[in-house]
Parts: structure tokens; C-alpha cells; sequence
């Protein structure tokens, strides 16, 4: 899984269960303190499953996106 670099609310998700990403791609972008932060998939594969829902707030280390 990968999971929230900081604590903050996920403003968007960009990607969907089913969704072939490369390491490096957007999945998630969280806000905090007024910084948006890009959490990017660490290696290629496919998205299983999307934890993360728009508007939560996430702690950090909480899994965001499950890779297959």
C-alpha cells in the first residue's frame, strides 16, 4: 500500500481501482498547512484498491491506495 507521507486532507484522487500506473505517477494529492503535496505510486503496478476518499483527513502512514 501506499501510504500518506503527513498527516492532511486528500483533496483529490487521481486514479481508480483497475488503473496501470508507472512508479512516479500522482495518486493521491493532500493538503496541509496550505502546502498540496503529491503522494506518487513507488513502483509500477496496478491500482487494487483506492483507500483514500476526497475530503478525508489522513494521518500519516495511513495507506492510501492499495498496488497490485
Amino acid at each position: 500500500a501506499v501510504p500518506a507521507p503527513m498527516t492532511g486532507r486528500v483533496v483529490e484522487v487521481k486514479v481508480k481501482s483497475g488503473d496501470r500506473v508507472e512508479r512516479g505517477t500522482t495518486l493521491v494529492i493532500l493538503e496541509a498547512m496550505k502546502a498540496r503535496v503529491e503522494v506518487k505510486a513507488n513502483r509500477s503496478g496496478v491500482v487494487r484498491e483506492v483507500l483514500a476518499k476526497e475530503g478525508e483527513v489522513v494521518k500519516q502512514g495511513q495507506p492510501l491506495v492499495v498496488l497490485a
